[in-house]
């Protein structure tokens, strides 16, 4: 029979091993598309161009500060999304009232691609920080005030009668119960909102900035540099990684504190 740890130890191995040997078989695989010139070399560097071009960002010594500018104007716009929309969206769930009046609403902006406001954000924000911020914000916005709208209808009516019953006032309801028993289903929207906030960033970050990764990749199409494009493109896509799991690791905090089982 095997042992438990046997079982964890082999359970670790997979989780390492597997994404290693995936990584492998895709990098094998670009390597071989870019030495068959299925592209010209100009068009699909190969990942050694593509390392050779991020280590010259490193050295010129612009990298660090253009993944600086992005996760500053990132965390703004998506702190921003978190402090509005989670507290609207259980207001709205709380209120059946509030939530039939403002649904259709909420239905008719939320389809709406968050580039599309690029223009409107130029003018009402003018040329930098702002209109990358709102852009971001719109992108995570949403998810969050969902989630947040859909979580109050699935806390428990149990849970609300007993802390009716000892006296909770609604505040107290919204704060103390409902919050702490709807944030399995909040964090799925903050984790969803994370994801489409970090991919509308690049998009925030070509309304006419000089910074930012997002920056960097129009920079590298207009000097024809798509070493540079696609060393942006991965940095871009590591960093919501490392976004994504600490997120997690936040959200299972959160939850073993307020007595949840992880996920």
């Amino acid at each position: 029979m095997v042992s438990q740890g046997w079982l964890l130890l082999m359970n670790r191995l997979e989780r390492t091993v597997l994404p290693v040997v995936a990584f492998a078989v895709l990098v094998g695989t670009w390597q071989a598309v870019s030495c068959l010139r299925v592209f010209p070399p100009t068009l699909l560097p190969s990942p050694g161009a593509v390392v050779r071009g991020m280590a010259e960002l490193w050295t010129q010594g612009v990298l660090l500060d253009h993944i600086l500018s992005s996760l500053s104007r990132y965390a703004a716009g998506y702190a921003l999304a978190v402090v509005l929309g989670i507290p609207t969206g259980l207001i709205i769930g709380w209120y059946r009232r509030l939530e039939v009046a403002f649904d259709p609403f909420i239905q008719v902006f939320r389809p709406i691609s968050p580039t599309a406001w690029t223009p409107l954000a130029t003018l009402w924000f003018g040329i930098g920080n702002r209109p990358a911020i709102f852009i971001i914000f719109l992108a995570a916005f949403f998810p969050v005030l969902l989630s947040s709208v859909a979580a109050v209808k699935n806390v428990d009516p149990l849970l609300l009668q007993m802390a009716g019953n000892f006296g909770a006032t609604e505040v107290q309801l919204l704060a103390k119960v409902v919050l702490p028993a709807a944030f399995p289903y909040i964090a799925v929207g903050l984790r969803m909102s994370l994801g489409a906030a970090w991919a509308f960033l690049v998009a925030g970050e070509m309304t006419g900035l000089r910074s930012g990764l997002g920056y960097l990749i129009v920079d590298g199409r207009n000097q024809v540099r798509y070493d540079l494009v696609l060393a942006s493109m991965l940095i871009i896509g590591a960093l919501g990684f490392a976004i994504d799991r600490v997120m997690r690791l936040a959200e299972f905090r959160i939850t073993g504190r307020w007595g949840k089982a992880e996920r």
